[in-house]
């Protein structure tokens, strides 16, 4: 079987399959350099992301944002409470709820990350022109429900 056979195998694929695929080549490139040296898994870096774009997030938002139990997201704030990553009261000011908020040390982990996780990017999406790569971006962004401003994603980016 030729690669353009099996490009078009692969156009034929469902499209859940295939971001899986880039999804794990991309937390495989993630963890095995930038998030590995910062002592940091992929989702305590996404939880740190999450709640730098969303400041203020309960456990169970934050649950249902990465999509895992609130036992499983419950881990993984303790352990960036116990780093001083995160920050979140001891007791409920009202109901159950408790916001969870990035301490200084936290954004500057999340800083300190942001180099390589775009080195990481650029390496997992090397086959791509870089026209491709921003409308990949782009195309992922509409599927998502943000709004995409490339050009300026672009400007702010190293």
């Amino acid at each position: 079987m030729s690669a353009d056979d099996r490009g078009d195998d692969i156009a034929d694929e469902p499209l859940g399959y295939l971001l899986k695929r880039v999804a794990d080549a991309l937390r495989a490139e993630m963890s095995g350099t930038v998030l590995g040296s910062l002592g940091l898994s992929l989702a305590q870096y996404i939880c740190l992301r999450t709640l730098m774009r969303t400041p203020a997030m309960s456990n169970a938002e934050l649950a249902r944002q990465l999509d895992v139990s609130p036992q499983a997201m419950n881990a993984v704030v303790g352990e960036l409470e116990h780093r001083g990553l995160v920050t979140r009261p001891d007791t409920p000011k009202m109901g159950r709820r408790r916001p969870t908020t990035l301490t200084r040390d936290g954004l500057e982990v999340l800083k300190r990350s942001e180099l390589g996780v775009r080195k990481a990017e650029r390496h997992v999406l090397t086959k791509l022109s870089h026209q491709d790569q921003r409308d990949f971006r782009r195309l992922l962004g509409v599927l998502a429900g943000e709004r995409v401003h490339i050009e300026q994603a672009d400007r702010r980016r190293p």
